[in-house]
This record gives C-alpha cells, sequence and structure tokens, in this order.
C-alpha cells in the first residue's frame, strides 16, 4: 500500500527514513534538467542518503517522455548494477513520476520507487496512485503500466519559487477532486486560488489527495470506480494535443480545467448535472484559466483525438466519466458524435 507523507519542510528526513526502512542494495534519484539543479540541491541538503545515491538526468518537458527515454535510463541502471532490490526516487513533476514509475516498474519485473513532486500538479495527479507510463505514437500515455510507488513526499517547500499558472495547472485536479468528492468539497474549492504562501495549502492538497487515495484504494487497476478521476480527461487531453498541433502549448493542467468545463456540459445534457454548479465552475475556469481558440472547423481534429483515447471500448465509442451532481459519477459514459460537437458549442459560448 502506497504510503503518502506529507511536510512543509524540506523531504530529505522523511526520505531518510523511507531508505533506512527499505534497505535497497542501492539508491538511484531521477530528476530532470531543471530539477536538477533548483531541487536536487534541496535534496541533498536534506538528506544523509541521497548524498550516497547514483544520480539520473533526463531531458524536461512532457514530449521528453518517450520510449527513447526509457531506454536510455534502463541502460544507465544496468551499466551502474542496478538490482530488483535497488531503488529509484524520481524528483520532479508529473514527467518525472511518469517516465520514472514506468522505467521503475519494468526494470526487472519491478524495483521499488518513491515520488518526490516537485510541483503542485505532480503532488496531486501523477505523483500518487501508480499510474505511470510514457507517451507513443504522438499519444499521451499510450504505454505504461499500473504499479503504485512505496511512498510519495509531498512537500510544499518546492512550491515557492512557481509561478502563479504553475500552482493553477495542479490545481485543475484539485478542482476535480472536490468535484467528485461532492457539493461542500466544490463550493471550497470555487472559494479559493491556490497561493503557496497561505499555510491552508498543505491542507487542501491533504484533502485532495485523500479522494483520489479513497477511489484508488477501491479499484486501483481502473476497471471501475477510479475511471471516475478521468473526469475533465477526455476532453481535456484532446484539448492538450490539440494545442500542441497547433504549436500553442497548454499545459496538462489549463487543458483538464477547461476539459472539466465541457464535460459538465454533458453531464448537464445527460445527466442533467446542476446548471448552477456548471456556471459556476466554467466563470471560475474562465477567469483563472488561459482559454484554448476552438472554432466549429476544429471539431473534427478534436473528435478524432479522443477516438484514440485509451478510455475507450473502441474508436466509435468515445466514452466519457461524467457526473450525475457533485460526489455522484458517471463512468463508462458513451456519447455519440452529435451530443461532442453540441457540447463544444455551449463550452464555446460559456467560456467566451
Amino acid at each position: 500500500m502506497e504510503r503518502i507523507l506529507y511536510t512543509a519542510d524540506a523531504p530529505g528526513v522523511l526520505l531518510d527514513v523511507i531508505i533506512a526502512e527499505a534497505s535497497p542494495a542501492s539508491l538511484f534519484i531521477l530528476a530532470d534538467e531543471n530539477t536538477a539543479v533548483h531541487c536536487m540541491p534541496v535534496l541533498l541538503g536534506s538528506s544523509e542518503s541521497a548524498a550516497g545515491a547514483t544520480l539520473l538526468v533526463t531531458p524536461a518537458g512532457d514530449g521528453r517522455k518517450t520510449l527513447d527515454a526509457a531506454e536510455s535510463l534502463w541502460h544507465r541502471l544496468v551499466d551502474a548494477g542496478a538490482t530488483r532490490s535497488s531503488m529509484l526516487v524520481n524528483l520532479g513533476g508529473g514527467m518525472v513520476s511518469d517516465l520514472g514509475g514506468f522505467v521503475a516498474s519494468t526494470f526487472k519485473r519491478g524495483m521499488r520507487y518513491v515520488n518526490v513532486p516537485t510541483t503542485l500538479l505532480g503532488a496531486v495527479d501523477a505523483a500518487v496512485g501508480g499510474k505511470t507510463g510514457i507517451n507513443f505514437a504522438g499519444l499521451k500515455n499510450e504505454v505504461g503500466v499500473f504499479a503504485r510507488p512505496e511512498s510519495t513526499i509531498v512537500s510544499t517547500c518546492f512550491f515557492a519559487t512557481l509561478p502563479q499558472q504553475e500552482l493553477l495547472s495542479g490545481y485543475a485536479e484539485m478542482l476535480k477532486h472536490a468535484l467528485l468528492s461532492g457539493t461542500d468539497a466544490t463550493a471550497r474549492a470555487l472559494s479559493e486560488v491556490p497561493d503557496v504562501h497561505v499555510g491552508g495549502l498543505l491542507d487542501m492538497m491533504r484533502e485532495s489527495i485523500s479522494c483520489k487515495e479513497l477511489i484508488v484504494a477501491s479499484d486501483p487497476t481502473e476497471k471501475g470506480p477510479r475511471k471516475a478521476l478521468n473526469l475533465g480527461h477526455t476532453f481535456g487531453h484532446a484539448f492538450e494535443e490539440f494545442a500542441s498541433e497547433r504549436r500553442r502549448p497548454v499545459s496538462h493542467g489549463h487543458a483538464v480545467a477547461m476539459g472539466i468545463v465541457a464535460e459538465l456540459v454533458l453531464s448537464r445534457m445527460i445527466y442533467g448535472f446542476p446548471s448552477s454548479t456548471l456556471y459556476a465552475v466554467a466563470a471560475f475556469v474562465r477567469e483563472n484559466y488561459a482559454g484554448l481558440d476552438v472554432s466549429c472547423d476544429d471539431y473534427p481534429r478534436l473528435l478524432g483525438l479522443m477516438a484514440h483515447d485509451k478510455k475507450n471500448a473502441s474508436p466509435d465509442a468515445i466514452s466519457f466519466s461524467l457526473l450525475h451532481a457533485p460526489g455522484s459519477p458517471a463512468v463508462d459514459s458513451i456519447v455519440n458524435a452529435t451530443d461532442i460537437r453540441a457540447a463544444l458549442d455551449i463550452y464555446r459560448d460559456l467560456m467566451q
């Protein structure tokens, strides 16, 4: 069972406890080019065990989360004599958690790993729950396995230098968790804007991650209830990939925020989701998140991207995780192209 540890301080003390308990044959730390410079010194300054680890550095950016990157890391683990009894610490955002978790869980049929997320998005999303993966054939997280980390250390000490737009990217996932929790949690989420200097951020994260933990515990490999965590992601991934194709990239969290609005529109159309909550969420996203210009001419491409979503049973059956109401998910909702186009029309009106 994955262990989540929380601290407002540097994570090294908690990491030393984990390493002492696990007693790995050897220790490796994976960082990207940015976290190796900005976050690794924090870890080294607070952890005795980190000083004896082998550092592996991978290129930064979600677009570098590839099979080539995984293969390079496997080679480096082999060259360094890593075994199944070794341990990998993933120090970085969601890309590092996804890639490092995949590399660790496939090397020698599985070595233990620990996530130390350095972004709000990474902490509340990729670092928790054991979904690992890499991008393949132009599609996000197309290849991966379910393999939960031994522990995840959530430390807000890394967030002080994050720009507000990066904090908002992570907050989109927290908004999703609030919608899955219920009306009260949704109201609280819509009344807040994340601020690393506000002492309540760690408590907000703890509440958000606890929602995800409960869902994952009930369905570790996403056969049923865990699919609810895909709320906002069928549209969101399509928006993210579409923006990248147009060379107007948006962050994963910003795409998910827009995807949440579009999927709440579908929820209203199909299940009668409360219009007051839909309008409140749309207003929050419109005010805090950068939009994405989409026209009717773009609908075929967006539908094509959604057809390749890995949640679908077939390319002709586009599946969504929607809501009857806050706290009442409707997974495996198959929606036809006509309704998706209608939802896009309404979404565009709401986001103007």
